[in-house]
C-alpha cells in the first residue's frame, strides 16, 4: 500500500513471451524487468487462459490487447471501485438531480471532474445495479435506454388562430431574452386533478397552479391570473402543444397582449424545456398521486426544490 504500480508494457510482455518460452524462471524475468516474480506469475495466469480460440500459451501482444480491453472495462465502473463516490452520486440521485447535474455540480465543487455522467449512467443500466434498482433513482426512472411511443390523432383543426411555431421571434430560441415561456398541464389518475405548468426558457423558472378541471376557459383563466401581474417584458410569447385545452389562447393575446404559438403536430420535443421539467415533477408527483393530500404549502416547497437544483444550461447554477 502507498507504493506507486505501472502497468507492463507490450515490450516487457513481448520479452516475457519469449523468456517464458525459454524456460527461465518467474524470479530470474523478473529480475531481468525489475518486477517481482508474482507479478510475472500473475500476467502468465491471467493472459494465457485457454479459450475455444486459444489454446492457453502466452503470446506477449495478444496479453497486451486483453489487459487494454480489461482496463478499458473496468473504467467503465468506477462507481463500483469507489464506495464514497458511489454514495455520493446515490445519495444526490435520490434528490432529485440527473447524472448530468451530479457530474457537472461535483466538477464545480471540487475543481475538475470526478465522474462523468456517461459513465453513472452505465454504471445505473449494468446488470449489476439492477438488483439494488438504482433506474428508480432517474428522472424518468426507466431501466433501460431509448424511448417508445405511439402517434395517434392531432387536434390542430379544432384550434382557431393557431400561429406554428415557426412565427415565433428569432429571439425567443436563443433563450437570451426573458419572457419567452412554455405551458403544459399535468394530469394524474383521479378525476379533478391537474398541475398546470409554466416554464421560462431564458430563466429555466418553473411555476405551476393547481386545477378541478381541463376545460379551456379553466386554463385560460389561471394564465391570465398567473401572467396578469408581471411587467410586459417578461411575458413576450407563451408556446403550447395542440392540447385543446389551450384553444382559447388567444384571450391571452387580446387582454395581455401575450404571443401565443403552437409546436407541430406530434413534436413536443419543439418546447423541450417544459417536457424536461415534467418529467422531473413526475418523479416527486407521480401520476398516481392524490392531490387532494398534498397541501399548496407541499407544492411550493416542490417547486422550490426544482428551481435550486443546478442545470447544466446555467453553468450548473440554479434557476
Amino acid at each position: 500500500m502507498g507504493q506507486s504500480y505501472d502497468q507492463l508494457s507490450l515490450r516487457e510482455r513481448v520479452k516475457i513471451e519469449l523468456w517464458h518460452r525459454e524456460g527461465r524462471s518467474l524470479r530470474w524475468i523478473g529480475r531481468q524487468l525489475g518486477r517481482s516474480a508474482a507479478t510475472i506469475s500473475r500476467e502468465l495466469r491471467r493472459n494465457a487462459r485457454p479459450t475455444k480460440q486459444w489454446c492457453g500459451s502466452y503470446d506477449g501482444e495478444r496479453a497486451h490487447g486483453l489487459a487494454l480491453r480489461r482496463r478499458r472495462w473496468d473504467a467503465r465502473y468506477k462507481l463500483a471501485r469507489q464506495p464514497a463516490l458511489r454514495d455520493m452520486v446515490r445519495q444526490r440521485l435520490a434528490m432529485g438531480q440527473s447524472p448530468e447535474q451530479i457530474a457537472g455540480r461535483l466538477a464545480r465543487e471540487h475543481g475538475g471532474t470526478l465522474i462523468s455522467h456517461e459513465s453513472i449512467y452505465r454504471f445505473v443500466y449494468h446488470r449489476s445495479a439492477q438488483k439494488d434498482y438504482w433506474h428508480r433513482l432517474l428522472p424518468r426512472a426507466k431501466n433501460r435506454r431509448g424511448r417508445l411511443g405511439l402517434r395517434g390523432g392531432s387536434s390542430v383543426s379544432f384550434i382557431k388562430l393557431r400561429r406554428p411555431l415557426a412565427q415565433r421571434p428569432a429571439e425567443a430560441d436563443d433563450r437570451a431574452t426573458p419572457g419567452h415561456w412554455e405551458a403544459d398541464l399535468m394530469a394524474f389518475s383521479r378525476y379533478g386533478q391537474y398541475v398546470l405548468v409554466t416554464h421560462e426558457r431564458s430563466s429555466r423558472i418553473l411555476t405551476i397552479d393547481r386545477l378541478s378541471r381541463k376545460t379551456a376557459r379553466a386554463v385560460v383563466q389561471a394564465l391570465v391570473q398567473r401572467f396578469g401581474p408581471l411587467p410586459r417584458l417578461l411575458r413576450r410569447s407563451l408556446t403550447f402543444d395542440n392540447g385543446t385545452e389551450f384553444a382559447l389562447h388567444f384571450e391571452l393575446t387580446d387582454r395581455l397582449g401575450l404571443a401565443t404559438f403552437f409546436c407541430d403536430p406530434h413534436a413536443p420535443w419543439q418546447k423541450g424545456g417544459i417536457e424536461n421539467a415534467i418529467g422531473r415533477m413526475r418523479k416527486i408527483l407521480p401520476r398516481k398521486s392524490d392531490l387532494a393530500t398534498i397541501d399548496q404549502g407541499q407544492i411550493r416547497q416542490l417547486v422550490e426544490h426544482y428551481n435550486n437544483t443546478p442545470r447544466k444550461c446555467l453553468a450548473f447554477r440554479t434557476p
